[in-house]
């Protein structure tokens, strides 16, 4: 196995951007970052601060696809970063890394299902969405990957409601 390349983020830097492809992983030496949804919008909100030994990028490092979060150094990151070559061998020197990841994914798949289920409901009960409740929907489906855009996610689910 190729050394898994060893790479610094200033505090500060975005490492990588919600909706852009990144496909590369990381795995954080030392330092912390934050996890944003919305990062430098008015609907910016802050999902969490991971630290040593926590993995993000996987998504993109898996599936190639658009990043959910952007992920910011909270402090100078120091992290390995694995590519898609050097992912099998890393997945088998780092079993804890790997049940967090699949942790991670799991957790997302739920919180997409819950929001799925309250917007079935909604539709179903043949009234007009709640407008925030809609725009929240909207994003966390066009978060989760499944459209690539709001318009297109609440077209899918509600037709001409709006």
């Amino acid at each position: 196995m190729q050394d898994p390349k060893l790479v610094e983020f200033p505090q500060d830097d975005i490492i990588i951007r919600e909706g852009e492809t990144c496909v590369e992983m990381y795995k954080i030496i030392t330092g912390n970052a934050e996890v944003y949804s919305g990062f430098g919008t008015k609907n910016e909100t802050l999902i969490g601060i991971i630290g040593k030994n926590s993995c993000f990028g996987e998504f993109g490092l898996l599936l190639k696809k658009p990043s959910l979060y952007t992920i910011r150094a909270y402090s100078n990151v120091y992290a390995m970063r694995i590519t898609e070559e050097e992912i099998g061998d890393f997945m088998t020197h780092n079993h804890n890394n790997v049940l967090e990841i699949m942790r991670n994914m799991a957790n997302s798949m739920m919180a997409m299902r819950k929001h799925i289920d309250l917007l079935i409901k909604e539709a179903e009960s043949g009234q007009k969405p709640d407008k925030a409740q809609l725009i929240s929907a909207r994003k966390a489906m066009k978060g989760y990957g499944m459209y690539r855009s709001i318009e297109q996610a609440s077209d899918a689910l509600w037709g001409n409601i709006r």
